[in-house]
């Protein structure tokens, strides 16, 4: 196997996986789990999205739970945005990192963000821009990547198209993102055939869903054409609202144990993740999908 050295895991629980969970976390747990985080080896996580609160009110009070962040020169701290709109709050902020983020799927652009991909597209063009004048860094994803209720209602001509928009815009990273958990290894290798020429000298991350247990497999693909960024969350918690039964995101903890296992560098430590996402899952009164966080019994106080 053409396998990496290391890899850089971006944490998305405390945006993409808190955002589905009907308990709303105060922002003191918020700040809490991302010292949690970061002490764990962490250097890339997702906090928060400027978003409509009505239709995500777990992300409500992005502004203050930034304002609180502990400064840091070693930890890359990003927001993910839908809209110019969402962009300018995020810019109003100290956030470092900026995601512009729009859906190739019709349906699901729709759904998400009351527009059509063509116009997404346009608007993302205008969000990177807006963005680029604040001195934010851009990762550009492309929702939906691998279809959205089935494989094929996303054309794969319409991810590359829409993933050149997003390099020629200047983002500094490319996110390819699995919304409903659709991708299989073949799918993945074809998808990334077919963008990382364009891509250039642009880093190409995977956002990948569990959804039909594939997640790692995908991970093991993307990793043997080159790929050396991967989102993921604590727990395997995560999931899309406006996607029926999309599951969580892969978990932090899992890949890890996976990259341990190959002998490839993370510079993340799972036990005080898997730790966390024990808390979580007795403060949300449920398990969480993922495996590895289940196996250890050492846990902190409760919130």
């Amino acid at each position: 196997m053409n396998l990496p050295n290391r890899v850089t895991i971006t944490e998305v629980g405390p945006r993409d996986g808190l955002q589905m969970e009907t308990r709303i976390l105060s922002i003191e747990q918020r700040l809490d789990l991302i010292a949690g985080l970061v002490e764990a080896g962490l250097s890339a996580i997702q906090v928060a999205s400027f978003v409509h609160p009505g239709r995500v009110p777990q992300m409500a009070d992005a502004e203050a739970l930034i304002q609180r962040l502990p400064p840091s020169d070693t930890v890359q701290f990003s927001a993910l945005t839908l809209n110019l709109k969402g962009v300018e709050r995020a810019c109003r902020t100290s956030i470092p990192w900026i995601e512009a983020s729009f859906s190739v799927s019709e349906n699901h652009c729709m759904e998400n963000s009351g527009m059509t991909v063509a116009q997404a597209c346009q608007e993302t063009i205008h969000m990177i821009a807006a963005g680029q004048r604040a001195g934010r860094k851009i990762r550009g994803s492309l929702q939906c990547a691998f279809g959205c209720t089935d494989p094929m209602d996303t054309p794969l001509e319409q991810v590359v198209q829409a993933a050149k928009v997003v390099v020629d815009q200047g983002a500094d990273r490319l996110v390819l993102a699995d919304t409903a958990g659709l991708a299989t290894p073949p799918s993945v290798q074809r998808m990334l055939a077919a963008v990382l020429p364009l891509a250039g000298g642009v880093p190409v991350a995977l956002h990948l869903h569990d959804t039909r247990g594939l997640g790692l497999v995908n991970v093991m693909a993307a990793m043997e054409m080159g790929i050396t960024y991967f989102d993921t969350a604590l727990g395997g918690l995560g999931g899309c609202p406006f996607i029926r039964g999309a599951a969580g995101n892969i978990a932090t903890e899992d890949t890890l144990h996976l990259m341990d296992a190959l002998g490839i560098e993370t510079g993340v430590r799972i036990g005080p993740i898997a730790r966390w996402s024990r808390r979580l899952s007795r403060l949300f009164g449920h398990d969480l999908p993922g495996k590895v966080y289940r196996l250890g019994r050492d846990d902190p106080p409760e919130f």
